[in-house]
């Protein structure tokens, strides 16, 4: 099996995809995303860092933070909001989950591991702002990212950073012109 390593960066800004097990979509309803928030919340009064961009969709989420100075521990941070969320959370199942997810009592919510991204410049900032407030639309929820609350792309709009319009996406009706 490959060794993973992770790349900590002492107050670095730092790009996640964290993912619900399966990718049962427990995110669809706004109550779970407060509880989420508050999970962010409570984890950040503790072990300080910043979000600079999220989107919540039903099944993952993805976010950029950057954390203080002389601080590289973001998987602390990911462990005690997944931890907090998932003692509070009603949901998740014990079915279809695995021996070893069993020994160590987790619910089903999460997945177990996490992906993460250094950013390196601003270029790489905004490419993965892009991403992530363009994902609703790219998954089919929307058909503008203006349209998905559960994102960071309206701050982004009130600051100047994006049109409204951005990442707009029309559906094209086919018509039929044989039959003219």
């Amino acid at each position: 099996m490959p060794e993973y390593r992770r790349a900590y960066l002492q107050g670095g800004t730092f790009f996640f995809t964290v993912v619900t097990y399966k990718r049962y979509p427990i995110f669809k309803e706004a109550a779970t995303i407060n509880l989420l928030r508050q999970c962010f919340q409570a984890a950040m009064g503790t072990h300080p860092f910043r979000v600079d961009a999220i989107v919540i969709l039903p099944d993952h989420l993805h976010t950029i933070w950057t954390l203080p100075t002389g601080d590289s521990d973001f998987s602390s941070r990911w462990k005690r909001i997944k931890a907090t969320f998932s003692r509070n959370y009603a949901g998740g199942t014990t079915e279809d989950v695995s021996t070893s997810m069993r020994r160590k009592r987790e619910k089903g919510i999460w997945q177990r591991r996490f992906w993460e991204h250094v950013i390196r410049d601003q270029m790489d900032f905004m490419r993965h702002c892009d991403y992530i407030h363009y994902n609703p639309v790219r998954h089919g929820l929307v058909n503008s990212p203006l349209e998905w609350k559960y994102s960071s792309f309206r701050k982004f709009v009130a600051r100047g950073l994006y049109r409204p319009d951005w990442g707009r996406s029309e559906v094209k009706e086919l018509i039929d012109t044989s039959l003219e």
